[in-house]
């Protein structure tokens, strides 16, 4: 059996959720930091942004300077009474997955029952060996190294058998800093030094394996 542990992002990895899901969950936050907060819609807004941008997460920044109790904010945040109609479901995916060799585990900075949910309405939830949230990265989200590490003890992962699949540079950045292998998953022209491989979306994957050694 291939020894590699493949560690996929979810978002805008797996799948495209720029389009419906993004914009749900940050009008989500947003209201939640105004009724929280008491802050206008800007100011809740531009607080969202300037803690995702600082921490990776905004609620590292809530936890760090408001005390906010994660799951109360994760409850919240992440509703989605039409979530059928806003995952976008690529098909062939299900088929490229299979192809690749060695376990699979998707690690997200969202919460658990949300990536689990996507995950079957994708119908692919039953090729991963676990699904990790923030939850269980302690809390620590991408790119925070605690976080990565938090993971790799809870499967006993030997880093420089992992391959970090992402659409986060920053995220990817921590991982190689961990001994990882990573595949950025952008349709820029850049590459940086710490990404090994780079490919527009997860279906070229299979084709790539010869460059993720």
């Amino acid at each position: 059996m291939d020894g590699r542990v493949w560690i996929f992002d979810l978002d805008n990895t797996l799948h495209n959720a720029t389009a419906h899901v993004f914009p749900h969950i940050n009008r989500s936050m947003t209201a939640y930091l105004q009724a929280h907060l008491q802050l206008d819609e800007a100011a809740a807004n531009a607080l969202r942004m300037d803690y995702w941008r600082r921490y990776g997460a905004t609620l590292t920044g809530l936890m760090r300077h408001h005390g906010t109790d994660p799951h109360h904010f994760l409850w919240h945040t992440h509703q989605f009474p039409d979530l059928p109609n806003m995952v976008l479901r690529e098909v062939r995916l299900r088929h490229v997955l299979k192809k690749l060799p060695g376990r699979k585990i998707v690690f997200s900075n969202g919460p658990q029952r949300y990536a689990r949910a996507v995950l079957e309405l994708m119908r692919i939830d039953d090729l991963f060996d676990d699904v990790l949230g923030i939850e269980q990265s302690d809390f620590r989200p991408k790119p925070e190294l605690a976080g990565f590490r938090a993971v790799l003890r809870k499967h006993r992962l030997n880093p420089l058998r992992c391959v970090m699949v992402e659409d986060s540079a920053e995220n990817l950045r921590a991982a190689k800093r961990l001994g990882m292998r990573t595949v950025w998953v952008s349709a820029g022209s850049r590459t940086p030094a710490y990404v090994d491989v780079k490919i527009r979306n997860v279906m070229e994957l299979p084709r790539r394996l010869g460059c993720i050694r």
